[in-house]
């Protein structure tokens, strides 16, 4: 009797054991840059096996297939993968669709509430640790964020930020109120310089010489897209800014100044000094 016991203990571990070992060999496709660098924090990237365009940190995951960005991200390519599980935020822009097609082809696909503020990245990284069975990780990453939030510096004078959105002259775009930038600016103790609109509106140069901004901020890729400093200074309206005629420009990596992830307080802290 006691061998049967001894046995049926013995059973119970091994499948215990097996289905531990499938839940960790899950094969991933992230959707989102966001997501995917906290799966790296959570130990998982061996696990990824696709990722999309803003998947760029750490470096390492510009290695791994690539499913394309946004509105052009498409299903064929994603389950050609063969992934046991697709994530993506609400803030990643999948075409109704593509995830319609994702949901009806037997693959789990999970989608994540992304809010663009302190609480809504830690909640992010709690969320994706607990689904990945991971909540240690996600406890000491959420404890290294907040102690990068606690040490964003507050600005003694401060600025009114303009975010301009560029790929070369021919799209220029202003964000507004509500974006992943006009949240960062107040993050960083500055302010918007223009506002009454939500999302992104084409630049012109009369709004732009109207909110007259004293900093204007791009992506790295935005301002190499306009040939640098001197082309974006010949944009019209640009030299008629306090920015333009001071030469206050900042840039930053579109992935890590509009991520809200792990990274925040960092981001914040870095546009922070260079705002400064």
């Amino acid at each position: 009797m006691q061998s049967v016991s001894r046995l049926l203990i013995g059973l119970i571990i091994l499948l215990f054991a097996a289905g531990h070992g499938n839940a960790r060999a899950l094969r991933i496709v992230s959707a989102n840059g966001t997501l995917s660098e906290i799966l790296v924090g959570l130990g998982l990237e061996k696990q990824i096996v696709g990722v999309d365009v803003t998947s760029t940190y750490p470096a390492s995951l510009e290695k791994l297939p690539k499913i394309g960005h946004n509105r052009t991200i498409a299903a064929e390519g994603i389950l050609a993968l063969n992934p046991d599980v697709i994530i993506y935020t609400n803030q990643s822009m999948l075409s109704p669709a593509v995830v319609k097609q994702l949901s009806g082809s037997g693959k789990k696909l999970v989608e994540f509430k992304h809010d663009y503020s302190k609480e809504g990245a830690i909640r992010l990284i709690r969320e994706v640790g607990t689904y990945f069975n991971a909540n240690a990780q996600a406890e000491k990453m959420v404890k290294a964020l907040q102690a990068d939030l606690a040490k964003i510096p507050a600005p003694a004078n401060p600025k009114k930020l303009l975010f301009i959105y560029a790929r070369g002259t021919g799209t220029l775009m202003v964000s507004g109120t509500g974006t992943s930038l006009d949240k960062m600016f107040a993050l960083a103790g500055h302010k918007n310089a223009v506002g009454g609109f939500t999302d992104f509106k084409p630049l012109t140069a009369e709004s732009l010489i109207a909110a007259n901004p004293d900093v204007l901020v791009l992506f790295s890729s935005g301002l190499e897209s306009l040939e640098g400093m001197d082309g974006l200074l010949k944009v019209p309206g640009v030299a008629n800014t306090s920015a333009g005629k001071n030469r206050r420009i900042v840039t930053m990596d579109g992935q890590f100044l509009t991520g809200f992830g792990p990274r925040l307080g960092k981001a914040a802290a870095e546009l922070s000094q260079k705002v400064k």
